[in-house]
């Protein structure tokens, strides 16, 4: 039996506005450490598949093919480790983002995190963990809000 559930970012909005300030701050952070818009839709995309946020990833689904994350990419983004589609600071975004949203144990954290420091400047580190931070939390309003993916008038998502 499913409960029916309260819309978080509709019945408390000052916290949703909060939200959508720190996401602003964390959008021009990335700007200004330079990472490029791809990169950003890479790691929002692949947070949003870990978390199995529907809504979220049709929104960044099609902001990544807007930016120029290619068909191939998005379609290989949960499997990327297996590819060769994705640059040395790609996959370093894509480590930090993953150890960002599942937390996983003291030494896999550290092994990953070290790799990617090894690739990533301090500015572009930062910037890429506080992405994931912000999707994260815009993936949990959606999915414990139960935001629809509706298909529009034509029979495609819209």
């Amino acid at each position: 039996m499913d409960a029916e559930h309260v819309w978080i970012d509709k019945q408390t909005p000052e916290a949703y506005r909060a939200a959508v300030g720190v996401s602003t701050a964390v959008f021009n952070a990335a700007k200004e450490a330079e990472l490029p818009r791809t990169l950003v839709e890479l790691i929002n995309v692949r947070v949003s598949l870990l978390n199995g946020c529907a809504t979220c990833l049709e929104v960044h689904f099609r902001k990544a093919a807007e930016a120029g994350v290619t068909p191939k990419q998005l379609a290989t983004l949960s499997q990327w480790r297996e590819t060769e589609l994705f640059d040395e600071r790609e996959q370093a975004a894509l480590r930090l983002a993953e150890i960002t949203t599942e937390l996983p144990d003291h030494d896999t954290a550290e092994r990953e995190y070290a790799r990617a420091r090894a690739v990533l400047t301090e500015e572009e580190l930062s910037a890429i963990v506080w992405v994931a931070i912000a999707i994260n939390a815009f993936n949990r309003v959606s999915i414990l809000s139960r935001h629809p993916v509706r298909a529009s008038s034509t029979g495609t998502a819209r």
